[in-house]
């Protein structure tokens, strides 16, 4: 019975993918076929919830905030989602777990993948009890493991190991569906970033869904540099109250010349990968802007999620300015312990600086670190 389901699925999808061209849309009915992978990226405000179908079928990644949960279940529904294959909780945040709930009660849900912490949330508990009141047991991945999805597979790319930001817990994971590859950071930041470049496992994809909803506390240099995507989405809601995204990293996105989607602005968004090209319903906006400006500078100077964001005094600016005009090799750097660059400054938003140690720029250099290119 299961498999003829998972075929009526499998036809109803084929039917759906020509079916899928929405007004004004660039996406292309003759990518319709075997090899089709549908990516939504849900308008749900400030939060993150991505439907992703293929093959027949179906996987959740996400469900945004308790009160987006009603239109996340009646978008999935308009999708003619009956059964979600996998459901994904990155971590345990309001903002990404709170729609899920909904979604346990109104679909069949085969499999609950999620992060292995406690969070002393009411929420959380109310998610687990409703999973184990459908009978179903939350797995929780480790790093390198891989599902087949559809036409395509899904690998866990983080976390490797638990922390105490709630952030740096989210599970990462690596879609592929042929030559296509997208990647749902959920709102890990750069510790997590680091780990996973560290693993030397292929970080390579042509859509990123940024981590933390574009804060500057996620999308380092480093995690542009080896994941160099074609495209960035960013899921924030307008006017939200952190001034999501941060000037930081939208300065990166546009340094690199990267095309940005983002849902404040777009509403929900619909990438159709057909194996080799990836067709959108819509042009990306390329804003490059940050969030309220106004609170974007109330946030950059208190501490955010156990983040340092604070400034430095004017008598440490002039050291700076006086380390930094010595002679090239010579001249002090500043070196981050989870990091892989060195920097010209101690406040460089890529770097802890409560982690951070001076060499010289040649000893930097002799230890294979490179030059932050946000700084130099």
């Amino acid at each position: 019975m299961k498999k003829q389901n998972r075929l009526m699925r499998h036809v109803m999808s084929l039917l759906l993918a020509f079916m899928l061209i929405l007004p004004g849309s660039v996406v292309s009915a003759q990518a319709s076929g075997q090899g089709d992978m549908a990516v939504h990226f849900i308008d749900v405000g400030q939060g993150l919830a991505i439907l992703v179908q293929s093959g027949g079928e179906n996987l959740l990644y996400d469900g945004g905030n308790r009160s987006h949960a009603d239109e996340v279940v009646q978008y999935l529904k308009n999708q003619q989602v009956e059964t979600i294959d996998y459901m994904i909780s990155s971590h345990y945040d309001e903002d990404h777990l709170g729609g899920l709930v909904k979604c346990l009660d109104n679909f069949e849900v085969e499999h609950v993948l999620g992060s292995d912490y406690v969070h002393t949330s009411d929420l959380f508990n109310t998610f687990m009890n409703t999973a184990t009141a459908h009978a179903i047991i939350v797995e929780y991945p480790s790093v390198g493991d891989t599902y087949e999805f559809g036409t395509g597979s899904f690998t866990v790319m983080a976390p490797d190991g638990i922390s105490q930001n709630s952030n740096d817990n989210s599970v990462v994971i690596r879609l592929e569906n042929g030559n296509n590859s997208f990647m749902f950071m959920g709102d890990a930041e750069e510790t997590s970033e680091q780990d996973m470049i560290s693993t030397g496992m292929n970080l390579d994809c042509d859509v990123l869904s940024l981590g933390h909803h574009g804060s500057a506390s996620s999308t380092s240099w480093d995690l542009l540099e080896a994941s160099t995507p074609s495209w960035a989405v960013i899921s924030c809601g307008q006017n939200n109250s952190y001034g999501h995204p941060a000037a930081s990293t939208m300065e990166k996105l546009s340094d690199m010349d990267i095309p940005v989607y983002r849902t404040d602005e777009q509403g929900t968004i619909i990438a159709l990968s057909d194996g080799d090209t990836i067709s959108w319903n819509q042009e990306p906006c390329n804003d490059y802007t940050a969030g309220d400006a106004k609170q974007q500078s109330t946030d950059s100077s208190s501490s955010q999620n156990g983040q340092y964001s604070g400034s430095f005094s004017d008598s440490a600016s002039a050291a700076v300015e006086a380390d930094t005009a010595t002679d090239t090799q010579g001249r002090t750097v500043w070196i981050s312990a989870t990091g892989s660059k060195y920097h010209s400054r101690p406040d460089c938003g890529n770097m802890n600086p409560n982690k951070a140690t001076q060499e010289t720029e040649a000893q930097a250099l002799s230890q294979g670190y490179e030059a932050c290119k946000k700084c130099w």
